[in-house]
């Protein structure tokens, strides 16, 4: 009966330890997880992020487009998992430059002078046809010599693309697409693959995928697909040439 007594008491020691072991490895592991994040975005605990944005001409005062305000609503959630503080500023208010404080740029390029000027300094491999007079043409995006025209409710692109310049070491999130799907579409898609991607690229890296929404009349912002990752042309000026139209 004693040993009977010894083998149950050593076999719920072995299991209470085991039981332990098991939730401090868990444990570890979501530390990890969450720092890596943290690391990603450049949001510890305590920071402070801008978030920029278009202004809604249709209002008298300072809103944001619906659209664009579903997309900020995507980041809301990692900004508050992060512990970090977020500003929301419209496009056309003089900012301070970037890098000492995470920066998300949502929005048009050809309408976001905020917007306009990061694709111009940190990605001088983009263009961006501003459209002639009648607007045909406009947010056709040529990169490394390939063209990308919208087809408005068939096939949008949209750039993700995650930067580090400016004295400060924060990243600049930039979601620069052809029609307000597609801004919210890049935010869903940075959101759903964030841990993908901060294990891709870490917390120093630099990325520029190009993204296509799929048939957004019927599904919305939820059907994307990776093009390509342009992250080498994107970030590399465009030498004077002809341009091919992409398949």
């Amino acid at each position: 009966m004693d040993d009977t007594l010894k083998l149950l008491t050593a076999a719920a020691v072995a299991l209470l330890v085991g039981l332990a072991v098991g939730w401090a490895v868990r444990a570890a592991a979501v530390r990890h997880k969450h720092s890596r994040e943290q690391a990603f975005f450049g949001l510890p605990a305590g920071s402070e992020c801008v978030l920029v944005t278009h202004r809604d001409s249709s209002s008298a005062h300072w809103s944001i487009p619906r659209p664009d305000a579903l997309a900020l609503l995507g980041l809301a959630g990692v900004i508050e998992s992060c512990g970090a503080h977020p500003e929301v500023a419209p496009h056309d208010t003089g900012l301070q430059g970037f890098g000492a404080r995470t920066e998300f740029c949502v929005g048009d390029p050809t309408a976001h002078r905020r917007l306009a000027a990061h694709l111009a300094n940190l990605l001088p491999g983009v263009a961006v046809h501003p459209g002639d007079e009648s607007g045909a043409g406009r947010g056709t995006f040529t990169i490394g010599g390939s063209t990308y025209r919208v087809e408005p409710g068939a096939v949008e692109y949209v750039l993700l693309a995650r930067l580090r310049a400016g004295e400060g070491d924060r990243p600049v999130f930039l979601a620069a697409g052809q029609r307000p799907v597609t801004h919210r579409a890049a935010v869903n898609h940075l959101v759903r693959n964030r841990a993908r991607l901060a294990r891709k690229h870490g917390a120093e890296g630099q990325f520029c995928l190009l993204l296509k929404v799929v048939n957004s009349q019927a599904y919305g912002p939820d059907v994307v697909e990776l093009v390509a990752d342009v992250s080498k042309a994107a970030t590399t000026a465009a030498e004077p040439k002809g341009h091919r139209a992409a398949a």
